[in-house]
């Protein structure tokens, strides 16, 4: 079977490089945000007559800095260590905007929020296993799923206008050893 994983978090990741900045005060940046994403957010902003914020460019700084899905409270946070000023409002309003200019995919996982996926632009088509336990997102691809998906669909009498797979699963982890280390505490 041909399955391909797609890279790991970077945030969480301990040898990721790390926020850098130029000059004491000055605003950080990262050598890991995709090249053209930030030109495609802000000709689309322009375009709409929206304004470059400096909250809005924390916001994406952080949205595009990690291949780790989030939620709008987890970009939250994460754009607050860009620029405190952020506010939970300018994220709210902003997510909308990145994901209708097709550089974020929202998901929803069955969860009462969403997460955002922001490696859908180089991986179009990879799929999501869930692990139920920890709530880990694991994405990977198969081109024996996705033809699997064109020739049921075929099958069907349709044409695919979109493909999403989901898989929930338990962790092996936990069943072998007890813990997860990816488990969050209860409590």
């Amino acid at each position: 079977m041909n399955l391909t994983a797609l890279p790991q978090p970077l945030l969480e990741d301990e040898d990721a490089p790390p926020l850098m900045f130029d000059a004491p005060g000055s605003r950080p940046h990262t050598d890991f945000m995709r090249p053209g994403i930030r030109e495609r957010i802000l000709a689309f902003l322009a375009d709409k007559g929206l304004r470059k914020t400096l909250q809005r460019e924390a916001i994406i700084e952080a949205a595009f800095s990690t291949t780790e899905h989030y939620t709008a409270e987890e970009l939250l946070t994460m754009a607050r260590k860009i620029d405190r000023s952020v506010s939970r409002a300018t994220v709210y309003r902003t997510l909308p905007l990145l994901v209708e200019c097709g550089v974020l995919k929202e998901m929803d996982f069955g969860k009462d929020y969403k997460f955002y996926d922001p490696n859908y632009l180089e991986h179009p088509h990879h799929n999501h296993l869930i692990c139920v336990d920890c709530s880990k997102i694991v994405e990977f691809e198969d081109q024996h799923i996705e033809l699997l998906e064109d020739c049921i669909s075929k099958r069907l009498g349709f044409s695919p206008a979109s493909k999403s797979l989901r898989i929930e699963a338990s962790c092996d982890e936990l069943r072998q050893h007890g813990a997860c280390k990816n488990r969050k505490a209860e409590g």
